[in-house]
């Protein structure tokens, strides 16, 4: 994608204010259901799922929505479905409340559709997404070091490294830096 981060958040303001679905180029960023969430857990699988969906790290948020409420709501988790096919290729989400400003976003694309830019295109508009909400100005996100295609997608989205804890590299993207080219 060659939207620049200036209009992906010019973009993202305008569809904050329209509701919580996002829409990029390629994608479609809508909120899970309970219904979905429950499926991932227990079944039956939907036709509109990728063969390969839901990956490990969507169970597990399916599985922390009861002790997490929020996540559910307007400036939660979504799951990244493909404009083109209508099928459900991953998932992204904030994790909301965010604490003093700081949110956390995470993601994650199956594997059949890694390698076409769906995770940077995502991370690029719930990010603005998120910089949009009140009371935030920091979108913060961790990717494992023996991943460096994860943290390419942060690079790619406009974060930037602030630091390294343990085997995980700690991002950031700051309201300013959403205005930059």
């Amino acid at each position: 994608m060659s939207t620049s981060s200036s209009s992906s958040c010019i973009a993202s303001s305008a569809a904050a204010s329209a509701g919580a679905q996002l829409t990029t180029g390629r994608l479609v960023l809508r909120p899970w259901t309970a219904a979905e969430a429950s499926a991932v857990l227990d079944g039956p699988r939907p036709a509109d799922w990728a063969a390969d969906f839901p990956a490990e790290g969507d169970r597990v948020i399916a599985g922390l929505f009861g002790q997490h409420p929020a996540w559910l709501g307007e400036h939660g988790h979504r799951l990244v479905v493909e404009r083109d096919s209508g099928l459900v290729v991953g998932s992204i989400g904030l994790f909301w409340p965010p604490t003093e400003g700081t949110v956390e976003l995470g993601y994650g694309i199956v594997a059949s559709r890694r390698g076409r830019g769906y995770a940077t295109e995502a991370t690029r508009a719930l990010a603005a997404f998120a910089l949009a909400a009140p009371g935030v100005h920091t979108v913060a996100a961790g990717a494992e070091l023996s991943n460096p295609a994860s943290i390419r997608v942060l690079e790619k989205a406009g974060f930037l490294r602030r630091s390294t804890e343990g085997d995980v590299a700690r991002f950031q993207l700051t309201e300013p830096d959403c205005h930059q080219p």
